[in-house]
């Protein structure tokens, strides 16, 4: 039987106004990190802080996660972010809708069929990559059924793909910011040469940028976390955080945030509360 939509979203909460996201049936969650949707109102509201202009169009701001998308887009059809290395800023039209499933980092290479290197900061058609699984997230579908279809088209491909166990052991060790590439390869088993190819095949690029992208993604989730990202709280203490996520110091964080995000620390705090998704 195929899922549906409203098993793994909260009554009420389905194409709210905004972004928001879940967490995926139990027995996908090896591999699927969140169900998402994003939807952009028709008109502008002008106590809405992400309109860019009176006709409600806004301008996204996708940052490196180390994790790989399959999307469906009203009027657009499905397609695939591949992992990033910098900030994505997407037009999003007035009453865009968008609903996806994102694959944990090491998930996105096996269950696509792809490696991942090939799509780095791409946006790619699942007709490219897909065709079958294409023709079933036409663009004119309801945004509830191309839900459901989406996360039945994950369900199968995670159940037919041969996952890469090596790649998935490695981007948990990496989460340590004290881990070394070369002890990591020796733990699951791969040379140095090998780790790097089949890191580049499942993520998308080599072990010392998944690292990196990693302890990144650390700093913007401590950035939204509830008790820093409501408007008129205090401004985080980036010293801390640095700390906290593994920088050498707060300069060090600096130099990477800006690299990765575009912006200083304290400005992607800013962004990140007036800007919430």
């Amino acid at each position: 039987m195929r899922p549906s939509p409203i098993d793994w979203v909260p009554s009420g909460a389905w194409l709210a106004p905004g972004y928001a996201e879940w967490a995926p049936p139990a027995p996908l969650r090896g591999a699927i990190t969140c169900l998402w949707a994003r939807v952009t109102p028709e008109t502008a509201d002008a106590a809405d802080p992400t309109a860019d202009s009176a006709d409600g169009d806004q301008t996204g701001l996708v940052l490196p996660d180390a994790c790989t998308d399959l999307i469906w887009e009203r009027d657009l059809g499905a397609y695939v972010a591949g992992p990033d290395t910098g900030p994505a800023r997407p037009l999003i039209k007035a009453g865009t809708v968008i609903v996806g499933v994102r694959f944990r980092p090491s998930a996105g290479g096996h269950v696509l069929r792809t490696p991942l290197s090939e799509i780095l900061n791409q946006r790619v058609p699942l007709a490219d990559l897909l065709p079958p699984l294409a023709r079933r997230l036409p663009p004119t579908l309801d945004p509830r059924e191309a839900a459901a279809r989406a996360l039945d088209i994950a369900g199968g491909l995670i159940v037919d793909g041969t996952p890469d166990p090596a790649m998935a052991r490695a981007a948990v060790l990496l989460r340590d910011p004290a881990a070394r590439a070369e002890t990591v390869a020796a733990e699951v088993g791969l040379s140095e040469r090998q780790f790097r190819r089949r890191s580049q095949a499942a993520v998308g690029y080599g072990p010392k940028t998944l690292q990196r992208v990693l302890r990144f993604d650390r700093f913007v989730r401590l950035l939204d976390a509830p008790s820093g990202s409501e408007p008129g709280a205090a401004p985080p203490d980036l010293a801390a955080l640095a700390t906290e996520v593994g920088y050498a110091d707060q300069a060090h964080l600096t130099r990477e945030c800006s690299a990765l995000s575009g912006y200083t620390p304290a400005r992607l705090a800013q962004v990140r509360r007036s800007r919430p998704g």
